[in-house]
């Protein structure tokens, strides 16, 4: 795929999520190799979302965060992320963990047990176990203990020479954490059809008009079928292209001016994941505009 190349910041689908613009993992208007190599994925990342995409050499890495499941005491809900600094992989898990994931395409199917403001005191490594230390209070109220513990361990345990989890409060352990937690694949719901998950322009900082409209979905797919309209059908002239990570339709417009911030899109995709779980949709989504 053509196209500008965007500033990558940490977290490719954390960026996204957030509001911010998901971009190439590479450095800006670096030019891409003759032989671009897969992402390098966890085995749980091939697992629940196929192979990783492509991507400049050795300079990914795809792996999945288990946040717990909303509809099912005890279980986790995998979600595939993308970085460039393996150092910082566990931890930047852990926090994104504690943070929660807040997604209109999965309203009801994620639950937030940790509690505002929730915080790592430390991540450490003993004897192939992974030391979570958090801060005092760091449980929502009726949260599902189960599912939290479960994500952390799903989450860690997919990372080279962590075998458990040991979960610890202030330091200490926890009466109903006690041990070692060791993963069980019964934990997790196995992932359905891709979704759609935004509409969203980009432009530069102070701009008046966007560069491009991407439709991004939750996972790498292929596209079968992807048009954008106006309400009443009529499409949006310009070429659309297939993005970075395979993670997004995107639109270069003849004429960027048409767009403004909450105008509807109409999108219609029929996409394919890379385990083959087939999707499709027509529904009308508000543009978001962001800028970079």
């Amino acid at each position: 795929m053509d196209g500008k190349i965007f500033r990558f910041t940490l977290l490719c689908v954390v960026v996204l999520l957030l509001g911010v613009t998901l971009a190439a993992c590479r450095k800006k208007e670096t030019p891409a190799p003759a032989a671009p190599t897969r992402v390098s994925a966890t085995k749980a990342y091939e697992k629940h979302f196929g192979p990783a995409p492509t991507a400049a050499k050795g300079t990914c890495y795809a792996f999945v965060i288990y946040f717990p499941s909303a509809r099912e005491v005890g279980k986790v809900v995998p979600f595939p992320f993308f970085t460039f600094d393996e150092g910082s992989m566990e931890k930047v898990a852990v926090e994104r963990l504690l943070a929660g994931m807040e997604v209109s395409a999965y309203r009801g199917e994620i639950a937030q047990p940790f509690a505002p403001g929730a915080r790592l005191l430390a991540l450490e490594q003993v004897d192939g176990l992974k030391r979570v230390d958090l801060a005092d209070g760091f449980l929502a109220p009726g949260a599902d203990r189960d599912g939290m513990l479960h994500a952390l361990v799903m989450t860690l345990t997919q990372f080279p020479e962590v075998h458990g989890v040991r979960l610890l409060q202030g330091g200490k352990d926890l009466d109903w954490a006690r041990g070692p937690q060791k993963p069980e694949g019964e934990w997790v719901r196995e992932p359905g059809p891709p979704r759609l998950l935004s509409v969203t322009a980009v432009k530069d900082k102070g701009a008046k008009e966007i560069e491009d409209v991407s439709a991004y979905f939750d996972r790498p797919v292929d596209i079968r079928e992807f048009s954008m309209t106006d309400r009443e059908g009529k499409a949006f002239a310009g070429e659309t292209f297939h993005s970075v990570f395979d993670m997004a339709a995107v639109l270069k417009p003849k004429d960027p001016g048409l767009f403004k911030e909450r105008m509807p899109i109409k999108v219609r995709w029929n996409v394919t994941d890379k385990l083959g779980r087939p999707a499709e949709g027509d529904s009308v989504w508000p543009l978001e505009v962001k800028e970079h």
